[in-house]
């Protein structure tokens, strides 16, 4: 099966309220060519430099994400066209966000990242910490920024009950911030292997990569 028919293929199996993101990190241009000649517009990247590169030489109508960890000091390499940001972990990230995101006369939507996870590999605020930050007036001082949802990365493990757990937690969270901050849309959650289950709890973004454009 090929990238279009994996794409056909997926779509036919998510909801029309569910968006798709092709991981392509890693993946050649031909692929990623390949993916929007079959429809797909919005393409997710984990390294700066990969997706600064990437911009360069695709068409200019694809939605970059930025899916991996960011650092502060790169943020000014993709601010001028990343369309949105998914893994803001920290107050100081989105400060640095918002300066460069002003230089270069844009607003830029982000996710703000939510450890759900048990591994202390992943990175996020807790649900306390981002209620605390939603409501405060630091927040409000952020006008190049617009937090426009949460996202969430479930445990590494086979146990599809512990992932359901915390996919559920993360969507508790996400629908009792809705009701007092009407910008959250956006519950990013879920990936190649898990993303049927962030869709049952909730997810209306999936992150997709290896069941696009196959293994590494």
């Amino acid at each position: 099966m090929n990238v279009a028919e994996n794409i056909k293929n997926l779509q036919s199996k998510i909801p029309e309220n569910v968006t798709l993101v092709a991981v392509s990190k890693t993946k050649p241009n031909s692929a990623i060519l390949e993916a929007y000649n079959s429809g797909q517009r919005i393409f997710g990247e984990n390294k700066v430099q990969e997706l600064a590169d990437k911009y360069e030489a695709l068409p200019k109508d694809i939605e970059w994400h930025m899916i991996g960890h960011l650092q502060r000091n790169k943020v000014k390499y993709i601010a001028p066209f990343v369309s949105l940001i998914h893994g803001v972990d920290s107050i100081k990230l989105l400060q640095e966000i918002n300066k460069r995101t002003n230089q270069n006369n844009r607003t830029i939507d982000c996710l703000l990242q939510i450890h759900i996870a048990e591994e202390e590999t992943k990175f996020g605020f807790s649900a306390e910490e981002v209620k605390d930050f939603l409501d405060s007036d630091q927040f409000k001082t952020f006008q190049n920024i617009k937090v426009v949802g949460l996202m969430g990365m479930a445990t590494n493990t086979t146990d599809s009950t512990k992932v359901i757990s915390e996919f559920g937690t993360l969507n508790t969270l996400f629908m009792d911030l809705k009701q007092k901050h009407s910008d959250l849309k956006t519950l990013s959650m879920g990936m190649s292997g898990d993303y049927e289950l962030a869709i049952e709890q909730g997810s209306t973004m999936i992150r997709v990569g290896s069941r696009i454009f196959g293994g590494r």
